[in-house]
């Protein structure tokens, strides 16, 4: 019995010695040292990623094979290229052409230290008669028309011709705005519900990376190297040469990259050109494709690859010490709804008019969209010099901008929320609000455009208190929770299509009376004026004759 004893202690120091003896390791230590080799790979480019996932909820994981057909790249001609470079050392590492210098509307913020907003203790009585009168809110916003809703027909007349397969692409919708926007959960909502009535367009156009700390897709997910400089957010002045979504993305290392995941066949990339610009080498899941030159004549430039449908991870990588600025992806497929989040953290809306115009104009007209919508308000309310002629005069001139990039386009004039400001006696309503929204609906109805009285429709002014105490808002009194603005997302597209069967139910009534299925768009003497949803349903119901 001793003897098997010691046969097995010496069997048992056998394996331990062979265990930590230098040589063949064993199959657990050659699986430690795979991991530690593949880690090692990965860690090549340590990016600092968004927070959304590419393609949304219901999309598959799945990489698409590579590329199918030979990329192609397009320069927009010197003509349209801003005037002239700056030679002169700016804060951007690319060298960028000079602009006007910023206008007073849009001088730097003065930055605050920040502090917690602590909540007000509620009890569960209150916040569920705060939570049932919010919903009424909500519902009884549907009784208050869309002003001007005439001016919606050719966004209509393009859902129209989308849903009969007529279409020539995606229908586009670019929503510009401050945080309510950029947080992408209000306008997330909205893609979510127009894609599923028209169909997926794809993602659209997203910044290139990840310009700054929280930025978000709830449909993309990007990412970049650390060695990346952001222009064009609100207190960081700089030439004005932004793109599409008034920010950019700088560098003059080699190996700095940035990547786009997003399912899609057709991708685009939007970047400036410039005398000595860098290269870069494009990279589709994981494969080599194409290298990029961003050298040449001072301007936007395009550069466009078709793929194969499915998944795709594009990685951009620079290849030389040499400027190279970025202003986004596009991600996009054949047909269906684009809706594209183009919000800035604290801007206001005289930002845009301090864009490189000739910059703009050409992204614009690159993604050709059928509805720009301009929802700003909130950051302005928060000033003092703001009056309602000055605010409307600027209101004005912004549209007027984008209908020059865009004159076939609809532009919705979406109000700011209510918001409240602290005091000695608590939470009040801030009572500027009220001149920006009276000058934002001048602004839109003197222009041609349809407005939609956010405000109004959340349950007026002093309504934020109701929605942070139903805990549909933060406790800062401006901005909402994820549900908050889900629910006013589905206020929006639930207003829009009311106003859309209103359309094709005039629609379908010019066409009996021609005899032609497919007869032109109504004109705005044709279109019932705003009605109520129950008013609508009631229509529905009349002759054919009877717009």
């Amino acid at each position: 019995m001793r003897s098997l004893q010691i046969f097995a202690i010496a069997m048992v120091g056998a394996a331990w010695a062979a265990a930590i003896t230098p040589g063949t390791p064993s199959s657990q230590s050659k699986s430690t040292t795979k991991k530690k080799t593949s880690a090692k790979t990965q860690a090549k480019k340590r990016y600092l990623s968004s927070s959304g996932k590419a393609g949304g909820a219901a999309t598959a994981t799945k990489s698409a094979p590579a590329h199918k057909t030979a990329t192609t790249a397009t320069r927009i001609p010197a003509r349209t290229a801003p005037a002239k470079t700056s030679t002169a050392a700016t804060t951007a590492p690319a060298a960028t052409p000079s602009t006007k210098a910023p206008s007073k509307t849009t001088a730097p913020v003065r930055r605050t230290v920040s502090r917690t907003v602590r909540a007000t203790p509620v009890s569960l009585t209150l916040r569920r008669e705060a939570h049932d009168a919010v919903f009424q809110y909500v519902a009884n916003g549907a009784d208050i028309p869309v002003e001007n809703p005439a001016a919606l027909i050719p966004f209509f007349e393009q859902l129209y011709r989308l849903q009969q397969g007529k279409a020539n692409g995606p229908v586009r919708i670019l929503h510009y705005g401050d945080s309510h926007t950029a947080a992408d959960e209000w306008t997330g909502e909205m893609r979510t519900l127009l894609q599923e009535k028209f169909g997926d367009g794809g993602a659209g156009y997203s910044f290139a990376g990840r310009p700054y700390l929280g930025y978000r897709r709830e449909d993309v997910r990007s990412g970049s190297t650390n060695g990346w400089h952001t222009d064009g957010l609100v207190g960081r002045p700089g030439d004005g040469v932004y793109g599409l979504g008034g920010i950019s993305m700088s560098t003059r290392a080699p190996r700095e990259a940035v990547y786009e995941e997003a399912d899609a066949s057709n991708f685009e990339l939007y970047y400036y050109q410039q005398p000595g610009g860098g290269s870069l080498q494009l990279y589709d899941n994981g494969v080599p494709v194409d290298r990029v030159s961003t050298d040449g004549e001072p301007g936007p430039a395009y550069y466009h690859l078709e793929a194969m449908p499915g998944m795709h991870r594009l990685e951009l990588e620079t290849l030389d010490s040499a400027p190279v600025r970025l202003f986004g992806w596009v991600a996009e497929n054949p047909a269906g709804v684009t809706y594209e989040t183009l919000g800035i953290n604290g801007a206001q809306a005289s930002i845009v008019l301090d864009w490189n115009e000739e910059t703009l104009k050409s992204n614009i007209e690159r993604r050709n969209p059928a509805m720009i919508v301009l929802a700003y308000g909130t950051n302005e309310a928060g000033r003092k010099d703001w009056t309602l002629d000055s605010y409307r005069d600027m209101f004005s001139q912004l549209i007027h901008r984008f209908r020059e990039a865009a004159p076939a386009a609809t532009i919705l004039v979406i109000g700011p929320p209510d918001r409240d400001q602290r005091t000695r006696r608590g939470w009040q309503p801030m009572d500027q609000l009220d001149m920006i929204v009276e000058a934002q609906r001048e602004a839109a109805l003197s222009n041609g455009c349809p407005f939609w009285d956010l405000r109004a429709k959340m349950g007026g002014k002093g309504s934020m208190q109701k929605w942070v105490m139903a805990g549909m808002a933060q406790n800062d009194h401006v901005h909402f929770v994820g549900a908050g603005y889900h629910m006013l997302g589905d206020a929006v597209v639930r207003d829009l299509m009311s106003q859309y069967d209103l359309f094709l139910k005039a629609r379908d009534a010019i066409a009996s009376q021609q005899g032609k299925p497919d007869a032109p768009q109504p004109d705005a003497s044709q279109i019932p004026a705003p009605q109520t949803v129950a008013a609508a349903q009631s229509a529905a119901a009349s002759s054919p004759g009877e717009p």
